[in-house]
């Protein structure tokens, strides 16, 4: 791998986690001796996070972790009913239907009882959005929907904790799929519709009183 990639990787892990906060500065000089890297790499993984929207330009020399508020939120929830909505119906419509049965029976046999079963859904999930992304077969679709999953990772972390949210969600998903392998493109986007909206109740829910 690549020392840039490698940056890149760990820089795009911590950010999504929060381990580097909104607003954490990113000093090259520190950066490099932290990652292992020297400065060219790492210039070039600073300059694909900036263009990912999560480092931004503060002043001429300095960079930080871009914001992430009640606002950015709603903002990437708005895109992603416009896109998932979307995808789903095509997805019903062009996608191996016998490939979303079993996403679907991966989703109903889906279990939640420790934080490696929770990884192990997350990973079936990642599962699902590349089946998805390869039955909708467009470039641009696809694209716009990697843009908001890089983001996206910043907000579910917030609900993570929350056990009865992430049970709705399995079946919430496990009723996506179902459709999509009927081919029934309007319970497909009407599904998604309904994740989607319990989602964001769930995570502005899971914000602390007061949040901006």
């Amino acid at each position: 791998m690549r020392a840039s990639d490698r940056a890149y990787g760990a820089l795009l892990d911590e950010i999504q986690s929060g381990a580097l906060s909104p607003g954490t500065v990113l000093g090259e000089v520190e950066q490099s001796a932290r990652l292992g890297v020297s400065r060219t790499p790492l210039r070039e993984a600073l300059r694909r996070l900036i263009a990912d929207g999560l480092v931004v330009q503060q002043s001429p020399r300095v960079l930080v972790v871009s914001g992430f508020d009640v606002a950015d939120i709603r903002a990437l929830f708005e895109a992603r009913r416009a896109f998932e909505e979307s995808a789903a119906r095509l997805a019903a419509a062009r996608g191996d239907h016998a490939e979303f049965r079993s996403l679907a029976d991966a989703f109903g046999d889906a279990d939640l009882g420790d934080d490696a079963a929770v990884d192990a859904y997350y990973a079936l999930i990642s599962r699902f959005d590349a089946a998805v992304d390869a039955a909708v077969d467009n470039p641009y679709l696809t694209s716009a929907l990697r843009t908001v999953r890089t983001h996206l990772a910043r907000a579910r972390r917030l609900a993570r904790d929350n056990d009865a949210r992430l049970r709705a969600s399995v079946s919430e998903h496990r009723l996506i799929a179902a459709a999509i392998a009927d081919g029934d493109a309007d319970l497909a986007a009407h599904a998604t519709h309904v994740h989607l909206h319990h989602a964001l109740g769930a995570i502005l829910a899971s914000l602390p009183e007061g949040t901006s």
